[in-house]
């Protein structure tokens, strides 16, 4: 039986429409059940069109459902104002994308802070000191007053990582992360999300197209035209990472 202390985000009879009321409405995603423990390294596959993207943006409270619910860490969600929304979302969900959605006139250090000085203001030396470890446990640690350009692509995507960690989020989405990387690249970029999730105690979600890459997570969520088909878990991925 699952134990509601250790879910994350869960899902109820969820539904987004587009064009509401009008001739031209249209249902992107039906009724959807969904819930992420803690414990989750999951992906979420579907054919293009499926409404991925749509969900992720739901999933990360950037977008709102029409009807359902959305509970982050025990809080419905559905009648937060954009301020409520805004503070739940900065201090419970990081954010990688396939794009790294770096500050080119920053350093590597200050892309890290962002998230923490949006939400949070001036970081002071614990907080400083904190973004050097995460630089140092995807790593940079010697790379913190490079800029984005001195970077190769897997290491710009190992600074999102780190940013995404600089607020201790309970939940990591991570949208198409080793998209642009090569192989080798990919596969420890990869490795470094097992990492943060197995010593970071976060939740970890990544949404992707590889079909190779959803074998090697622990459990794989299907979505086809707005409905979840499947959601399986991958015994062979999870006992390999125990």
């Amino acid at each position: 039986m699952s134990n509601p202390a250790h879910e994350v985000l869960r899902l109820e009879a969820l539904c987004k429409s587009y064009n509401i009321g009008q001739p031209n409405e249209v249902e992107v995603l039906h009724g959807i059940d969904l819930r992420i423990d803690r414990s989750d390294f999951a992906a979420l596959i579907g054919p293009s069109g499926s409404g991925k993207s749509t969900l992720l943006n739901i999933l990360g409270l950037l977008d709102q459902p029409s009807s359902g619910e959305l509970y982050l860490l025990g809080q419905p969600t559905s009648n937060m104002d954009d301020a409520g929304r805004t503070a739940l979302r900065g201090n419970s969900i990081g954010f990688v994308f396939q794009f790294h959605h770096l500050i080119q006139a920053f350093t590597t250090l200050n892309n890290v802070l962002m998230p923490w000085m949006l939400t949070r203001g001036k970081p002071d030396k614990l907080v400083l000191e904190k973004a050097h470890e995460l630089l140092a446990a995807v790593g940079l640690e010697n790379f913190a007053d490079r800029k984005p350009n001195e970077l190769s692509g897997g290491q710009q995507q190992r600074v999102a990582i780190a940013r995404a960690l600089i607020t201790d989020p309970a939940l990591l989405l991570a949208d198409e992360p080793t998209g642009n990387l090569d192989t080798q690249t990919a596969a420890d970029v990869f490795e470094l999300f097992r990492k943060v999730h197995r010593e970071r105690d976060c939740a970890v979600l990544l949404v992707t197209h590889d079909p190779r890459l959803s074998a090697t997570c622990d459990r794989t969520i299907n979505l086809v035209d707005g409905s979840i088909k499947s959601d399986s878990l991958n015994q062979k991925a999870s006992a390999a990472h125990l």
